[in-house]
């Protein structure tokens, strides 16, 4: 008897301690897409299913996948997960669907919510702090996964009951204050995602491709989502996280087991100081760094990372000064402030934008600096990774091998890149100048004097100096950094630029465009003699000189019985004496030729 009872207490035990073990990662999964008072999603509902079936693969314990919640649901999903957390090292939500920010709050949209106003927010919606609080018991991770920052059209009808109440574009900035925390956004905050043409959105093809790498820290595998994202989406969506992790890697999935492997290596806890101070992003951090590590490859990059954060203070303090000289210019000019002072102020505000435009540049400069050092730096680490894993294969073998991790971290020569033709090439980097603008017709593949013109271009007003003669690896990188439109759009005479295409400039009646692209009013022209006209007025002048005269009319007058009248053109009066010639009596005749 006694022993059953302590067999009894034994499998109690084990029990018990199994079904801790069970639920030491789990997962809950929403995807709404149905939606009744706004249109359907097409993708939310098709993207829970393939990051719920991601968890599955990642060994999670307990996934819960649900869609098309309502209000009442979400709750209670949130409540019955939280429940589960307790036990649990690892939690992760991630949602999919509509979401909404409300004066720096962001909200979780269910798919009954009509918000007619800005007050049903809080009685219609799940605020995100309740996915929060579900998450806080974990031990280990809390993870909170968002593609909820969609074009929300619930923002666009809704009436507000307060004029200065602030509703956001995308959702609202957000910084956990519980430790080992991280908050995914699809989009950076303040901006919205794409729900994607495919079947699902880029992020969570980008989750499900990344995330359950074998060993891969969390915060890595977010920077390739990211890098991913930005690349599907041509530049125009950036993946952020929000919140912090400790100094050890925290892998969504653990690696592989192997029997034998190299020994850790001081470039191995390097690495890892670099990429924390990389994902901190801060001077501070950078700093810290550089004094434990002032020589080596990593602190050439982090020098980089500095002159890139120095450069964006730069242009902060060069954007403030030049809005308060616009500010001081359009006082004094309300003020009718003497034409000295309003001068003078004229010339502060016109420098001040040149310098804040000098330091746009030279900020754009130093991203693009450290965003291809980074990429050498990956390229670099695949290479060391690469010769690290043939280099187990061959002491498998019983081949001695050196060990090439310090040796070639500090390379500063990338890796090779991938192979294409001189044509494949051409073709992609005109692609690239075409998207910042450089560029105005397709790509054709062939390097031509109108491409080198084009990447002349990118290098002056992105401040690089390109070799132009041919394509490149480096300008293909240089310009895939820049998000948006570089060379600045030009229009032929009588159209200006709006966004980017040309519009025909329209003036009000009695207005012309002048050379200078302005409207200004019409004048009436007058007749102004050139040397045309005088050499054609003395043509016309000899010509009728040399004309000989018509005959005109005398003047005389001839009477008879009949009367008297003029005498014709062409003839003459002369005066005939009578039949006796030594008598002086006639009569006048009229004679024509």
């Amino acid at each position: 008897m006694g022993t059953f009872r302590w067999f009894s207490l034994f499998f109690f035990i084990w029990l018990t301690c199994g079904s801790a073990h069970a639920e030491r990662r789990v997962a809950l999964v929403m995807g709404n897409s149905a939606y009744k008072s706004v249109p359907r999603l097409a993708n939310p509902a098709n993207d829970a299913a393939l990051v719920g079936g991601m968890f599955k693969k990642a060994g999670f314990d307990l996934i819960d996948v649900r869609t098309d919640l309502n209000g009442v649901e979400m709750r209670k999903a949130l409540r019955e997960f939280g429940s589960r957390v307790r036990d649990a090292e690892v939690a992760v939500i991630y949602y999919a669907g509509h979401g909404i920010e409300l004066d720096g709050t962001n909200y979780l949209i269910p798919t009954d919510a009509a918000l007619e106003t800005d007050s049903d927010v809080l009685d219609e919606t799940v605020a995100l702090d309740r996915a929060l609080f579900a998450v806080e018991p974990a031990k280990q991770l809390r993870l909170v996964i968002l593609d909820a920052c969609r074009d929300n059209p619930f923002a666009k009808t809704m009436k507000r009951t307060v004029a200065s109440r602030a509703i956001g574009r995308g959702l609202a900035k957000i910084e956990p204050t519980s430790p080992n925390t991280m908050i995914a956004f699809a989009a950076k905050a303040g901006s919205t995602a794409s729900d994607g043409d495919a079947k699902n959105s880029p992020f969570a093809a980008a989750l499900v491709e990344r995330l359950p790498t074998p060993g891969l820290d969390l915060r890595k595998a977010f920077g390739f989502v990211r890098d991913d994202v930005l690349k599907n989406t041509s530049y125009r969506q950036e993946p952020y996280v929000y919140g912090s992790l400790g100094g050890d890697d925290v892998p969504l999935v653990a690696a592989k087991p192997t029997a034998t492997g190299p020994q850790a290596s001081p470039e191995d806890a390097i690495r890892r100081n670099y990429e924390l101070a990389l994902q901190l992003g801060t001077r501070d951090g950078w700093t810290v760094f550089l004094v434990q590590y002032p020589e080596g490859f990593y602190a050439g990059l982090a020098k980089g990372q500095l002159n890139k954060i120095a450069a964006e203070e730069a242009r902060a303090v060069a954007a403030e000064k030049a809005r308060q000289a616009e500010e001081d210019k359009a006082r004094l000019a309300a003020d009718r402030a003497k034409k000295a002072e309003q001068d003078k102020a004229a010339a502060t505000a016109k420098a001040a934008e040149n310098a804040r435009l000098a330091a746009e540049k030279t900020k754009e400069l130093e991203e693009a600096k450290a965003a291809a050092a980074e990429q050498r730096r990956k390229e670099i680490e695949a290479a060391v990774a690469k010769a690290l894993t043939d280099k187990q294969a061959a002491e498998k073998k019983g081949i001695p091998e050196a060990d090439p991790r310090i040796a070639a971290l500090p390379s500063p020569t990338p890796s090779p890149a991938p192979a294409q033709s001189p044509q494949q090439l051409a073709s992609s980097v005109q692609s690239e100048l075409r998207r910042v603008g450089c560029l105005a017709n397709a790509e054709n593949g062939e390097w031509s004097a109108k491409s080198q013109r084009s990447l002349t271009l990118f290098n002056k007003y992105a401040g690089t100096k390109l070799d132009t003669t041919l394509a490149s690896f480096d300008a293909l990188d240089a310009i895939k950094a820049k998000p948006g439109r570089v060379c600045p759009l030009v229009c032929d005479h009588g159209f200006k630029a709006d966004g980017d295409a040309c519009v025909k400039i329209a003036c009000r009646a009695g207005y012309r465009v002048n050379d200078d692209n302005e409207c200004e009013k019409a004048q009436d022209k007058k007749p102004v003699a050139t040397r045309e006209d005088v050499t054609k007025r003395d043509a016309e002048r000899k010509k009728i000189e040399a004309t000989p005269a018509k005959p005109q009319s005398s003047g005389q007058i001839v009477c008879n019985s009949a009367g008297c009248r003029p005498v014709s053109k062409g003839c003459r009066l002369e005066f005939r004496r009578g039949g006796n010639a030594n008598t002086h009596t006639g009569e006048s005749v009229e004679v024509c030729n």
